[in-house]
């Protein structure tokens, strides 16, 4: 009885795996194109803009700085999210360089003892998010050719992310109690002040790691070229698997439930193959729903969807980078969907409620740096460079609202002890 589950499977995955190199062999020009245009994206854009944060994550891991910041940052994430203080570095990275820079530092995170498994399955959970420039160069402007509708794109995306966030710290409550993890790094059990604890941590982290600067860097580029290699991989598979698919007439079977789904709620059927698209790869399904002749508003409910399950291509790196922890991928999925779900419901919402134009006026000073992102010439060092001051913005945004809780809930906790000890 046990054997005929594996069985099952594995005669499955066969078929499909041989289907899929016949499939390849009858079209080999066509997956040879297919891949070109995966590495081209993959050196164009991800290489440049993910490998200097790959090897910032490193580094700032190797010498205590994340475990300093987690203290500093314990007063907002805990409450808010139910993850460890390290957890807002993990949501900055990932605002900041997009998907899987999140899964790599939430591996990471596990393996060093700072969360524990539900910890970790939540902070995945609302910290996979795509990189602003993503929705305001390729998307808005690329795409759409114009960036208010990044505007409108990142507004909904963001706030969808942190609603699952506030919805999964209720995840795994009961298992969690159950399950004491005595060896994880608790950041809020020393008390004392938050200055001095964070540097603390910081020495006691560093000690504990070791290495020489040297040995740190070398370690810290190695890594980060091996796991950009892997995500290379994913995106020149995912874009060759897509590519005989539609050849091969599996897209439109799988595109016929869509369509009846589509029929239902209203939605213009010459979408349906995008969307389909977009559940394989973001970018290909993306560029064919700004393609098609429906209504603006649909297809920016579309894209917006596709955003946020950012495609099994996506899902597959993160799937990679999690081997070696014990972290599921079953709350990820489901989060993922419910980002989904939510990031088209508020497109619609906002859109009719005019705020993409709305925060477009808001942030007009920036709005021609992120629109300088579809320029060609920004795509190699000029993008790692606004990556890098997006990621200064953010997190120095989160570490400021982090104190500032923290001092106010102090200066409460103080004023009741005087009104105490007066009666």
């Amino acid at each position: 009885m046990s054997t005929a589950p594996k069985r099952s499977s594995t005669t499955i995955l066969a078929t499909v795996v041989v289907f899929l190199t016949l499939s390849l062999v009858l079209y080999p020009q066509e997956g040879f194109k297919a891949g070109v245009d995966g590495l081209k994206l993959f050196w164009d854009v991800v290489f440049p803009s993910l490998l200097p944060f790959f090897i910032l994550s490193e580094l700032l891991l190797g010498v205590g700085i994340v475990h300093a910041l987690g203290v500093l940052l314990e007063p907002l994430m805990r409450p808010l999210f139910s993850v460890p203080g390290v957890g807002a570095f993990a949501l900055s990275m990932g605002l900041a360089a997009g998907y899987p820079m999140d899964a790599v530092i939430t591996s990471k995170f596990r393996k060093n003892k700072l969360c524990t498994r539900i910890e970790g399955e939540r902070l995945l959970a609302f910290t996979n998010t795509a990189d602003p420039l993503f929705m305001f160069g390729a998307v808005a402007v690329g795409m759409f050719h114009s960036p208010q509708l990044g505007m409108l794109l990142a507004i909904a995306h963001y706030i969808s992310a942190l609603l699952v966030g506030i919805t999964f710290k209720f995840y795994g409550v009961r298992s969690e109690h159950r399950h004491i993890e005595a060896d994880i790094v608790r950041a809020d059990k020393v008390k004392g002040n938050i200055f001095k604890r964070s540097f603390g941590e910081m020495m006691r982290a560093r000690e504990e790691d070791g290495r020489t600067l040297g040995k740190l860097l070398g370690d810290a580029v190695n890594d980060s070229v091996k796991t950009l290699l892997m995500i290379c991989g994913f995106i020149i598979f995912f874009a060759v698997l897509f590519k005989v698919l539609s050849l091969s007439g599996i897209v439109p079977i799988l595109a016929l439930p869509i369509e009846m789904i589509f029929r239902m709620i209203g939605l213009d059927l010459g979408l349906v193959q995008s969307f389909v698209a977009g559940i394989f790869e973001i970018d290909i399904g993306s560029a064919m729903a700004a393609q098609t002749s429906a209504p603006l508003i649909e297809q920016l409910i579309i894209v917006s969807f596709i955003i946020a399950w950012s495609g099994l291509s996506v899902h597959a790196q993160v799937a990679s980078v999690l081997t070696g922890t014990d972290i599921r991928m079953t709350p990820y999925v489901v989060a993922r969907l419910l980002h989904a779900v939510l990031a088209g419901a508020l497109t619609l919402i906002f859109y009719n409620m005019g705020w993409g134009q709305t925060a477009t006026e808001v942030f007009a000073p920036i709005m021609p740096m992120l629109a300088a992102v579809a320029d060609p010439s920004m795509q190699h060092w000029g993008l790692s460079l606004i990556v890098l001051k997006n990621w200064f913005l953010i997190f120095g945004a989160v570490i400021l609202l982090a104190l500032t809780i923290h001092f106010f809930k102090s200066a409460r906790f103080v004023a009741w002890s005087s009104r105490s000890e007066r009666r």
